[in-house]
């Protein structure tokens, strides 16, 4: 679960500089059907920090129930919805909620609000931003689960776990180049971590590399180890929006619809080890 509250606690953020509402807040499950609110941003009591929500109670409740977003434009005169958390809710002032799940092969991971005060129906914009901030989440999830079950699989000292490190120093190598001020190092560094990432293939590849830019390499490597978007950002010293863009402009090159898909491509082409 601590890897999932960090997960969350970044999409919070984000979501809220996107959205501009005034209370965002989030939870990853703290067992098979509770959630456990860790993530606010806007509130101005304690009520909501630290709640449970149980699957099918409330709206987060419903949310993790059907799978799906679900809203309502004032909370506590909604049929739509049970109302055990009338109280946290009530304390807190909200009354226009959205609540959108993560799910990861097929299991709610947590649940992402946003919540305006006023009894008013929330834009398609806003839920459209609350279902991308869940969906780049649940692609992050899936990643970092990817990379948790290679190296669960791999023990310690195998040709396999050491392949392992030589991804995570690669996306180093990289973070570095980019830190080097005089152009022909940097050059250097840049073609060096190229050529680790070409030691990979099994045979030389049968057509041209797609050509990624050297930072969305960059932002693709982090991905490749299990970084979330946020931590991609904090080590290479860029905002998490600019490495979504970054990222998506990545994927769209590689012909890619899902982050493991540009993973995979990338590696396929030599572009990553």
């Amino acid at each position: 679960m601590g890897d999932d509250v960090g997960a969350v606690r970044s999409a919070v953020l984000t979501l809220q500089r996107t959205t501009g509402l005034p209370v965002v807040f989030g939870g990853a499950l703290g067992g098979q059907d509770r959630l456990l609110i860790t993530e606010l941003v806007g509130n101005t009591t304690d009520s909501l920090n630290g709640l449970a929500v149980r699957q099918g109670n409330g709206l987060g409740g419903k949310a993790m129930a059907m799978g799906r977003p679900a809203w309502v434009s004032n909370y506590p005169c909604s049929a739509s919805i049970s109302h055990d958390y009338d109280k946290p809710v009530g304390r807190e002032g909200l009354l226009s909620i959205v609540a959108v799940p993560i799910v990861v092969r097929r299991r709610v991971r947590g649940v992402l609000y946003g919540a305006l005060r006023e009894p008013l129906s929330l834009a398609d914009r806003v839920v459209g931003a609350a279902v991308e901030a869940a969906r780049d989440l649940e692609q992050d999830l899936a990643v970092q689960d990817r990379a948790d079950e290679a190296l669960a699989r791999t023990p310690p000292g195998t040709s396999a776990g050491r392949w392992e490190e030589v991804r995570a120093v690669h996306a180093e190598l990289r973070a570095l180049a980019e830190q080097v001020r005089d152009l022909p190092t940097r050059d250097r560094l840049r073609d060096a971590s190229l050529r680790l990432a070409a030691a990979g293939l099994d045979e030389p590849a049968g057509s041209p590399r797609p050509v990624l830019s050297p930072r969305e390499l960059d932002v693709l490597s982090y991905v490749a180890i299990g970084c979330t978007n946020a931590e991609a950002a904090e080590r290479l010293g860029l905002l998490p929006e600019t490495v979504k863009s970054y990222l998506r402009s990545a994927m769209r090159k590689l012909d890619s619809h899902t982050r493991l898909e540009a993973v995979t491509a990338a590696r396929r082409a030599g572009l990553l080890p």
